[in-house]
């Protein structure tokens, strides 16, 4: 299809991430669910778009001690899995200081509160990207 311009219209393509865009949508309210469902603390999520491909969404949270690290982890992993999430990678689980769960557009963090405090992905990650990189 061509616009008023002559030049082809892209509407496949903003359907397509606008699908993308639902689909991440849907896996953040789910893991957001679970976290609160299993009592996660301080739960924050931060928007990716235009800071890094990796992801849409990350979310950080914290657990009280290493077994309810493990909890909340398990937890994540069993309403993930319920909507369908096939390909989830997890790391961390046998110390349970910090457990990465990688459902693909949602990259979800969960820290015992020390290990949280010393990486600080928060600040990491919440930063403005600089607008010039070689003004570094």
């Amino acid at each position: 299809m061509r616009n008023s311009t002559g030049s082809a219209s892209r509407s496949k393509p903003r359907a397509m991430s606008e699908a993308k865009q639902n689909g991440s949508n849907r896996l953040l309210k789910t893991a957001l669910n679970s976290l609160s469902d299993a009592k996660a603390e301080e739960v924050i999520t931060i928007d990716l778009e235009g800071k890094t491909s990796i992801g849409d969404y990350m979310v950080i949270a914290s657990g009280r001690s290493p077994r309810h690290v493990n909890a909340v982890a398990d937890q994540l992993m069993d309403s993930l899995k319920g909507e369908g999430v096939r390909n989830l990678r997890v790391e961390g689980i046998p110390n349970c200081d910090w457990v990465l769960v990688d459902c693909g557009d949602i990259i979800v963090h969960i820290f015992r509160p020390e290990v949280r405090q010393f990486y600080n992905l928060e600040k990491m990650w919440s930063g403005e990207r600089p607008s010039d990189p070689s003004a570094m």
